[in-house]
């Protein structure tokens, strides 16, 4: 089961420079467990030392925030994009 994960600028440096993989798993968790396997870092980058997605980190699965699906535990299937999208904070 191959999912697309587009990864950010500014976590490239992590995937040596690439803006997507293809990753195995059955849910969102396991997929962030087969990122930091093959990518150690990005774990921490992404969630929090309670196992929780960061507040400043966003993941959407095909265009809908997973915070509004089951979160880390959302299914996946073949074929299915992920986005790693970090907040932005600004003003005028």
């Amino acid at each position: 089961m191959s999912v697309t994960v587009r990864i950010p600028g500014p976590l490239r440096k992590i995937t040596e420079g690439a803006d997507k993989v293809q990753m195995e798993g059955e849910d969102l968790s396991q997929l962030i467990s087969a990122l930091e396997a093959q990518f150690p870092g990005m774990q921490e980058r992404l969630l929090d030392d309670n196992g929780e997605l960061r507040y400043f980190v966003n993941l959407y699965l095909n265009n809908e925030d997973i915070r509004f699906l089951d979160g880390l535990k959302t299914a996946v299937k073949s074929g299915d994009e992920i986005s790693i999208v970090p907040a932005v904070a600004g003003g005028c």
